[in-house]
């Protein structure tokens, strides 16, 4: 079937087609975070075309659409660098089976810089983000603005990674560096950090397929809104992570909370009534900042017993003695557990974890290395 190509804009129309424990007695409970082994599984995240400097990291969930090449279990990540390590150039997507065998699931046009803001849909659709820099550099300009880098954009893949829209708005993606997602159907939620304002939107999307007259098959987004929910968080230009702003989310359904690691302000924020607010909530509440254990947040996940993990990428707030840190902590702010997954500093970013009945996965890209690295817990 012909696949059509949704260009996405926002404007006035919204329908657009396409381990040290360190806990009281009363709140201890057992660590996600594993020691220090070996992973289960530790795989090359270069693809063919030379990519380095893997960010993003996925897991394909339960409910995905079968007959492509993805399937429940399998890993994404996606790539910052192109093959002369220039940052803001890589452009594609490598998907690792629980197994380890390698694709190469996107591949995009030159010089895209594909970003943290990596998630995939059980509707069968994966969203990723990209901050391009030709010169892959960036400078700060009179105003304060990050020079060198483009606004970018985020992008919206088939379940056989052909690009079926590209939401773009200068306002609500500035710079797309993470993302979270909440999915209710035809629906989703995707919660979105911008590197270059220093600001989190709330994008409510809807998905549909469809067979046009002539038979081709088709996708059409709907942006029914879009939201600025959480705003001033620091940003600026960095000479060895090119930007440093807000980078991870995680969304606590239950709650309906969604915490902002700001890498800039190397602390940890929950933004309240996330998927439902009509306003921009500032900041949000502050929950962590430990000047011992956080290194300048990157990655930010929601574990299965209600901790939070994150990344340390080591540019601000270094310590030699603790590089490349992956720490765990409550939404209370109390310090659990954590590890380094390299002798080397900056080469944490990506994190995801997946949960079913019998284990755990964490999975972390080690950008230093070039590899992925997944930890099984049972």
């Amino acid at each position: 079937m012909k696949r059509r190509l949704m260009s996405v804009a926002f404007g006035s129309t919204l329908l657009i087609a396409l381990g040290t424990l360190a806990l009281t007695d009363d709140d201890r409970h057992e660590p996600i975070l594993p020691p220090p082994p070996a992973p289960t599984l530790s795989v090359s995240t270069v693809p063919a075309n030379g990519d380095l400097n893997p960010y993003g990291v996925a897991f394909v969930p339960e409910g995905f659409p079968r007959g492509g090449p993805l399937h429940r279990g399998d890993i994404l990540v996606s790539n910052f660098n192109n093959s002369a390590n220039l940052q803001g150039t890589g452009t594609a997507i490598v998907a690792m089976t629980p197994a380890g065998d390698r694709s190469v699931f996107f591949e995009g046009s030159q010089g895209l810089g594909l970003t943290t803001a990596l998630g995939v849909l059980r509707q069968g659709f994966v969203l990723v983000g990209n901050l391009p820099s030709p010169s892959g550099s960036c400078t700060e300009g009179p105003g304060g603005d990050e020079l060198g880098v483009e606004q970018g954009s985020l992008i919206v893949l088939d379940e056989r990674g052909s690009p079926v829209a590209n939401l773009k708005s200068a306002k609500f993606l500035d710079g797309p560096w993470d993302l979270a997602m909440q999915e209710e159907g035809d629906h989703a939620r995707v919660f979105v950090s911008n590197v270059l304002n220093g600001t989190v939107a709330r994008l409510d999307l809807k998905f549909a397929r469809r067979d046009d007259d002539d038979h081709a098959e088709s996708h059409t987004v709907i942006v029914e809104r879009a939201t600025r929910i959480a705003s001033g968080y620091s940003h600026r230009c960095d000479p060895a992570a090119l930007v440093v702003g807000p980078t991870g989310l995680a969304y606590d359904a239950e709650r309906d909370i969604l915490y902002v690691a700001s890498t800039a302000d190397n602390a940890i924020f929950a933004v309240p009534h996330a998927a439902r607010t009509n306003r921009d909530h500032g900041l949000g509440r502050f929950v962590y900042q430990d000047s011992a254990h956080l290194h300048g947040p990157l990655g930010l996940a929601l574990a299965p017993n209600g901790d939070l993990i994150t990344s340390n990428g080591d540019a601000v707030n270094p310590d030699p003695n603790q590089p490349s840190e992956i720490v765990e902590f409550t939404p209370q702010g109390q310090f659990v557990a954590e590890f380094s997954i390299d002798p080397a500093p900056g080469s944490a970013f990506g994190i995801a974890v997946a949960a079913s009945d019998d284990e755990i996965r964490l999975a972390a890209v080690d950008d230093g290395a070039n590899m992925l690295d997944v930890w099984t817990i049972r």
